[in-house]
């Protein structure tokens, strides 16, 4: 599997979501599935998951996804010393599941710590802030993770849902090099963060699409919608899963796609699309499909 640069690492060009494990539309796979489908991303060479502490089926369960992840990695009969563990904080849950944000250096701190309880770690790999609190000043909130990777609870620093002002303003902040990557929703049906990915590139930031393949119970769409990744698809002889995240990695070096999966064989899957090189040809034929 070809690798790319996360921050200070190297990673499988295509990673694991761990959402769907533990937040689901519908119900979430039992744990023997769940942790069956994490051993068979890492036996297919995928070496980044991606985590957070809100990923769990109910408010007083948060965590859940963190330590299937660890349960997952501590239990898969090979090396996992390459594996990067990516996770997030600064989205609240509580009685009743009712969803906030907070962005204060005393919550982020806690989550920090509660991570890496969850994930049996002495510093996380990388803490992406999950979502911007508005009642916050960004700039001090982006401050606050760069005090956690100085004091080395985490290696990297990251940022989700986020625009290109932010990104810059970020960068800024931490320095040259200290902005490790971003994760935005980026698929076929959703490219409104092409901006954010193009911006990533110049500046040397991984960019992480979730929901590459356009969301839980929603990738049918996708072929639905456009036509042109099965027809490569049929004619490479792949699915048209597999195309889709052939085409965003097709849009830079510096893109990590991270399809979420709840069964091992969907995951297997959209691991080889890290070696289908798309040609210039089909890249602009799926480009097409768009204007």
């Amino acid at each position: 599997m070809q690798t790319r640069t996360l921050g200070p690492f190297s990673v499988s060009a295509i990673g694991l979501g761990g959402m769907p494990l533990s937040l689901a539309y519908g119900s979430v796979p039992d744990r023997d599935r769940s942790l069956s489908t994490v051993h068979a991303a890492l036996e297919a060479g995928i070496t980044l998951i991606d985590t957070a502490d809100v990923y769990a089926p109910t408010w007083d369960s948060m965590g859940h996804n963190e330590e299937l992840v660890a349960e997952a990695l501590r239990t898969y009969h090979g090396s996992t010393d390459r594996v990067v563990v990516a996770t997030k904080g600064g989205i609240t849950r509580g009685p009743g599941e009712t969803w906030d944000r907070d962005g204060s250096a005393d919550y982020l701190r806690s989550r920090v710590e509660a991570s890496l309880r969850a994930l049996d770690r002495d510093v996380l790999d990388l803490y992406q802030w999950h979502r911007p609190d508005l009642r916050r000043a960004f700039a001090d909130v982006v401050e606050d993770l760069g005090r956690f990777r100085d004091e080395g609870l985490v290696r990297a620093v990251g940022l989700s849902n986020v625009n290109t002002e932010q990104i810059a303003l970020a960068t800024d902040i931490l320095g040259p090099g200290g902005l490790a990557s971003v994760q935005n929703q980026f698929s076929p049906r959703f490219r409104s963060s092409r901006d954010e990915l193009e911006l990533c590139g110049r500046l040397g930031v991984a960019f992480l699409p979730y929901s590459p393949l356009g969301g839980e119970g929603r990738v049918g769409l996708v072929a639905s919608s456009f036509p042109v990744f099965a027809q490569i698809g049929a004619e490479r002889d792949v699915s048209p899963q597999q195309v889709v995240l052939a085409w965003e990695l097709a849009l830079g070096e510096h893109v990590v796609p991270i399809p979420g999966s709840t069964r091992p064989e969907s995951i297997s899957d959209s691991a080889l699309a890290a070696d289908l090189r798309l040609t210039d040809e089909e890249v602009g034929r799926i480009e097409a499909q768009f204007t």
